[in-house]
């Protein structure tokens, strides 16, 4: 007779169940109990979640550098024909960073709502938020291309962003662990405070757009 299969989570052993899934406690992904497949997982997930290195960030850094590059190409273009702000220079940044970060949660849209609902406030409590949430990202990047300047786009933005940021400080306030996925779960990197400067760095942005445009 063949014998029942078991899943662990790599962070919290004390989690078992006969089927995969997400941990509940950190939101990373189940592991099959003695299978040699536990190894590699295990020290991937680990190294998201505990001490890491620079090298770990290069996924991130190269990601921010072309939105940021592709950010100051437009601005130049706007300089040179005499049309150049520093909103719509702000603008560039926010549209690229709202696009390509709700793209890469949507790679694996139902990871990323089972990993967002171990720590947004929102998705605790309703799960299917954490579906919605990258098309909320999505739709502010695309918003912002027609309308850069919009004060209840923005507003929305400070609002959605700032609450969103609320869930992971909360978490780190009380050294939980958990597996952030502010860039879904396609880049394994360690991305507990930097999702933190990804909502409240969106929120800062916002602000002084509302600022510039008063």
């Amino acid at each position: 007779m063949q014998s029942r299969k078991s899943y662990t989570c790599p962070m919290h052993p004390e989690i078992r169940q006969d089927r995969s899934g997400n941990c509940p406690k950190c939101g990373m992904r189940l592991v099959e109990e003695n299978s040699e497949s536990k190894v590699a997982p295990q020290k991937d997930e680990t190294r998201s979640l505990g001490t890491s290195t620079w090298r770990d960030y290069m996924p991130l850094a190269i990601i921010v550098g072309l939105i940021l590059l592709t950010s100051l190409v437009l601005s130049f273009r706007d300089f040179q024909t005499g049309n150049f702000s520093a909103t719509m220079a702000l603008s560039y940044f926010m549209i690229g960073f709202f696009i390509v970060f709700a793209g890469f949660k949507l790679i694996d849209l139902k990871g990323f709502a089972e990993g967002y609902s171990t720590y947004d406030l929102l998705a605790r409590k309703v799960f299917a938020y954490g579906y919605v949430y990258p098309f909320i990202e999505l739709s502010f990047g695309l918003a912002m291309i027609l309308y850069p300047t919009s004060l209840p786009l923005l507003l929305a933005e400070v609002g959605v962003m700032g609450f969103s940021g609320l869930g992971v400080s909360i978490k780190l306030m009380k050294r939980e662990k958990f597996q952030c996925v502010c860039l879904g779960t396609f880049l394994k990197v360690p991305l507990t405070k930097v999702t933190v400067l990804e909502d409240f760095g969106m929120v800062a942005l916002a602000l002084v757009m509302l600022f510039i445009a008063a």
